[in-house]
């Protein structure tokens, strides 16, 4: 397999629904001290897909953002791309092959590239890894997942990371039905609670910068709540302010605040980039509870999407099955009953450039696990 690389300007990246893989991101990370590179690749279409033949070449790009982990060395991170999911059997080969073709195009002193790959996992339409309610029971251990991944490839260098940055786990709302049969789709709790919301008076309303401070106060509550990483108040700015208009691949945010009476209950991030939406961020009071102001919220963002012309809807991160010891079964309660098809990634995975600064790194990398969404 021979994948040809050339590197090109940010504002051309391709128009895509990967919301981490536009342009417009990017923007977002530039503005928090993250530089990125743009890349145009192409590979024979028979290389990717089995069957294929006839010598056509398909043509894609992927972003990579350059994260500085010290004075010297930096970790070239590609956040959900590459976009191209080639046949399972051809995956690992394709992201070697992709790895030393970008490693010339690299910082010198780059340990490795850390593919968030939105691929689906290899053991999601495996039902021995499903119990007898039809709960999915995870990929296998790391040393598995690893020989079946660098399946045909010739230095066996790709790695399971420890734990993934992105969302491994989504559901995926389709939004081409009409409203009518969204709501009948949903769990009959969940209907009933935007309803209640409705009812009990609580607004949505489209807003930006100016209540910055009340989408932050709301956040650091849930944050608390919730025992999640704080980021500061100038993340979501730069994610407000960032612009692409410019570019082929912009993207549309709202901040979405539900309150009743004027008192602000529940705000979120929608964006808006190529056919989908994507719930990106999401807060809510630690009282008044009862007045259901989430329900009303994501109606809302769904509704919206939809009204844009977005054919899908991005939950954003979930539990991978209803295990109440699991960090995010409060958002796999919450995010299921509206419907939609659980999506399982297949996360993070290294490509080392430098094994032994490689193997360092992953040492200490290992003494601050955690979930990140």
């Amino acid at each position: 397999m021979n994948v040809e690389v050339d590197k090109k300007e940010i504002k051309e990246v391709h128009k895509t629904a990967i919301i981490q893989q536009t342009a417009f991101w990017s923007e977002v990370k530039m503005k928090q001290g993250i530089q990125s590179s743009a890349f145009d690749f192409k590979v024979k279409n028979e290389d990717l897909f089995t069957g294929s033949t006839g010598g056509q070449y398909v043509a894609a790009d992927l972003l990579i953002l350059l994260q500085q982990i010290d004075d010297e060395h930096t970790i070239a991170y590609v956040p959900y791309g590459p976009e191209i999911e080639p046949a399972r059997e051809n995956q690992g080969l394709f992201l070697e092959e992709l790895s030393e073709s970008l490693r010339s195009y690299l910082p010198n002193k780059c340990i490795m590239i850390r593919y968030d790959l939105a691929w689906e996992s290899h053991w999601a339409q495996d039902s021995d890894h499903y119990d007898f309610k039809g709960n999915w029971n995870g990929p296998p251990e790391k040393k598995y997942q690893e020989f079946r991944f660098n399946f045909n490839t010739q230095n066996w260098n790709l790695k399971k990371a420890n734990s993934d940055i992105l969302p491994s786990n989504t559901i995926f709302l389709n939004l081409k039905d009409d409203k009518g049969n969204l709501l009948e789709k949903m769990k009959p709790k969940t209907r009933y609670n935007i309803n209640l919301s409705i009812r009990k008076g609580v607004v949505v309303r489209k807003t930006g910068l100016e209540d910055l401070d009340i989408w932050y106060e709301l956040y650091k509550q849930t944050a608390n709540r919730n025992r999640i990483h704080l980021n500061d108040i100038h993340y979501f700015r730069t994610v407000l302010t960032a612009r692409a208009n410019d570019s082929c691949s912009p993207a549309e945010v709202e901040l979405l605040l539900a309150e009743v009476d004027g008192t602000p209950l529940a705000a979120m991030f929608l964006v808006i980039s190529g056919n989908r939406g994507t719930y990106l961020y999401g807060a809510s009071s630690s009282t008044n509870r009862n007045y259901m102001a989430t329900y009303a919220l994501q109606w809302e963002a769904i509704t919206t999407a939809q009204m844009k012309g977005c054919t899908e809807y991005d939950f954003f991160g979930v539990a991978p099955r209803p295990d109440q010891n699991h960090p995010l079964y409060g958002l796999y309660k919450f995010k299921t009953g509206f419907g939609g098809e659980l999506y399982h990634r297949m996360g993070c995975w290294d490509y080392p450039l430098h094994q032994e600064k490689y193997s360092y790194y992953i040492a200490a990398e290992m003494q601050n696990k955690g979930y990140h969404i």
